[in-house]
Order: structure tokens, then sequence, then C-alpha cells
């Protein structure tokens, strides 16, 4: 009479590093551009929302726009870059 032994693995997933996408203030964009730029490239935002980060970029110099995975970020700072505005990602920490 044998006895087996099943191994278990235990799956930890590990989470992708978030990113933070950042508007920076600029002096030649429109307040109404950077809103719409900000709603046409970040699908999940509101107008409200987007609102408050313009005003959050040209009040305090930088704003977080949203914090996802780095493919997901660099993609939208690239789309926000391409459209005129100055944008940067950095890891959430």
């Amino acid at each position: 009479m044998s006895v087996e032994t099943i191994e278990q693995r235990s799956t930890v997933r590990k989470l992708a590093p978030r990113y933070r996408v950042l508007l920076h203030n600029d002096d030649y964009n429109s307040m109404e551009y950077v809103v719409q730029t900000l709603i046409t490239t970040v699908p999940s935002l509101t107008q409200p929302q987007a609102v408050d980060i313009m005003m959050e970029a040209h009040t305090n110099g930088l704003a977080l726009v949203i914090t996802c995975a780095q493919e997901h970020a660099e993609f939208y700072s690239e789309t926000l870059n391409g459209h005129g505005l100055s944008s940067t990602i950095e890891p959430d920490e």
C-alpha cells in the first residue's frame, strides 16, 4: 500500500507595478483644450474629474491624472504629449 502526496503549490500573484501619469502646467494650451484632451485620452475620466485635474495643474504646476499599469501609463502620457500637453510618468511608490 503506497501513500501518494500531492504537492500543492501556492500561487501568489504579484501585482504589476503601478505608475502615475502626471500633467504639467503650461502657458500655451487653453483650459478647455486641456479638459477635452484629458477626456478623450483617458476614457475613464469624467468631465468634472478632468476639470479638477486641469485646475490642479494650473494652480500647483502638476496634477495626477491616473494611476495604472506601466503600459497604459506610457500610452496615456505619450498621447497627452502628442496633443501638445506636457505629461510624464513615475512609479507609484
